[in-house]
């Protein structure tokens, strides 16, 4: 009769197993079954596997590592294959009296399968109202009184549960994302630009630019005025925020004037006698730019060449330098390479790990490596691509010829490599215009089809697993 592995030596074995050879291991015997349930294998092959995804979070809940990692792996088949009825249902969504300008969503990104799970959006309209949406359901969750004006901004603070609106004259105001209570409001001198919400770890607050050109940093929930800094006078800016929330980007279109970084600790920490500490990019003419989300202080710029005949993508990495009397910026040049002058100019751009650039030339998606190598072109829209969703797993385009794309990240090569899946469809051409937006979560994809009356809804595409 041949030995038999103990306890022990049988878990150290199925320890160099993958998930589908430790399923299989249960089916051999009772004792083979007990231990291919064991807590710390299903840890690890999550761990191994999702542990790298920053976006996501590993929340179990009620369940068992094993659950979760088979929950996870079913929804991540079902989001690659995009079969209708068998992996997503589709609904339409409306409410809005008027066009829908923005969306985000409320509900925290991430991956939980115990029931608790929810898909939020949020969505503002010039219609004056903002308004929340049950994604899975289809149905509205509250809606705000009609306001005075047009609201024409919106970010979200899932971590407070919060969403933050301004109107068309400038207005900002607080909403509790429970019940859509209105909890502060703070009044801009002119209308504004951009807003950028920032969970800092020093505390919640929102970047606010107006038509003045003056940048204001608010504490939230309250809309306190921390600070508030003259950057580009007269000309209305655009503002990104680091992924880590430690560095912002402030630019000015068709201008001479250069961009501009700040460092956030100055802006929420504001000295009477020291303006905060800033460093301008030596380039001219930005048109585009994102931070690559991998990296603490990388940023990625689409600018015009110093005889403005071309467009140049040029990255750049932000440090600190502090001596003993201040604190400088400085800013280092790792790459830069030219567009092709045959290329559209690029009308999107978002940036993937360390290396990778997206780029949205009318209806093609085009990816570059930081120094210029083309990874991929694709050609899947008959019309131009309104709007682009990045994440750690997938890339998700919307068009004009009513369709939403999906692509999957493969990082196996040295550079990741995106494929191409399936589209997925909005209604029909007699009614709508198109897509305008798309965004989306762990379990859902939401995008808005503008309506050929001048009206918008949202279509919802929300993935379901069926283990538990």
């Amino acid at each position: 009769m041949e030995p038999q592995l103990g306890l022990h030596e049988l878990l150290h074995v199925f320890s160099f197993l993958e998930a589908r050879d430790l399923l299989c291991a249960a089916q051999v015997d009772k004792v083979w079954n007990e231990v291919s349930k064991t807590k710390e294998l299903w840890r690890q092959l999550c761990l191994r596997r999702w542990s790298s995804h920053k976006a996501s979070q590993m929340i179990l809940g009620s369940q068992t590592w094993k659950q979760y990692y088979l929950c996870r792996s079913e929804l991540e088949f079902r989001m690659e294959c995009g079969r209708p009825e068998k992996d997503f249902t589709c609904k339409a969504i409306a409410g809005h009296k008027g066009e829908i300008d923005e969306l985000a969503y409320i509900s925290n990104n991430e991956y939980r399968f115990d029931g608790q799970e929810k898909s939020v959006v949020c969505t503002v309209s010039s219609d004056g109202t903002v308004r929340a949406w049950d994604v899975h359901e289809g149905t509205e969750i509250w809606s705000s009184p009609l306001q005075p004006a047009a609201l024409v901004h919106l970010v979200t603070y899932p971590r407070l549960q919060l969403v933050v609106t301004v109107d068309e004259r400038g207005l900002i105001k607080v909403w509790k994302a429970e019940d859509g209570w209105e909890s502060a409001s703070f009044c801009l001198p002119t209308h504004s630009s951009a807003l950028e919400a920032c969970d800092h770890p020093d505390g919640p607050f929102l970047l606010a630019a107006c038509a003045e050109g003056a940048l204001y940093t608010l504490i939230l929930p309250q809309l306190q005025l921390l600070s508030k800094v003259s950057v580009f006078p007269n000309n209305p800016m655009s503002l990104l925020c680091s992924p880590d929330w430690q560095w912002v980007f402030v630019s000015t279109q068709n201008s001479d004037l250069g961009p501009k970084v700040f460092h956030m600790h100055s802006l929420l920490c504001p000295s009477e006698d020291e303006p905060p500490i800033s460093a301008t990019l030596p380039i001219l003419l930005t048109s585009r730019a994102c931070w690559a989300p991998d990296e603490v202080a990388r940023l990625i710029v689409m600018h015009r060449s110093g005889n403005g005949m071309q467009l140049v993508v040029t990255t750049y990495k932000l440090e600190t330098k502090k001596s003993r009397d201040n604190v400088d910026i400085v800013v280092q040049e790792i790459a830069s390479f030219p567009l092709s002058d045959t290329m559209m100019p690029p009308h999107l751009m978002k940036g993937h790990g360390s290396q990778v650039i997206l780029l949205v030339s009318g209806s093609e998606l085009v990816l570059f490596t930081i120094h210029g190598l083309q990874l991929a072109v694709f050609q899947d829209h008959q019309r131009p691509i309104t709007s682009m969703w990045v994440d750690q797993s997938r890339v998700i385009t919307s068009s004009f010829d009513l369709s939403l794309r999906v692509y999957m990240w493969n990082k196996e090569n040295k550079f990741p490599v995106l494929k191409s899946c399936y589209h997925l469809l909005g209604g029909s051409h007699r009614w709508s215009s198109g897509f305008t937006h798309v965004e989306s979560d762990s379990m859902s994809i939401v995008g808005v089809e503008a309506r050929s009356i001048g009206t918008s809804i949202l279509r919802s595409y929300y993935f379901e697993v069926q283990h538990g």
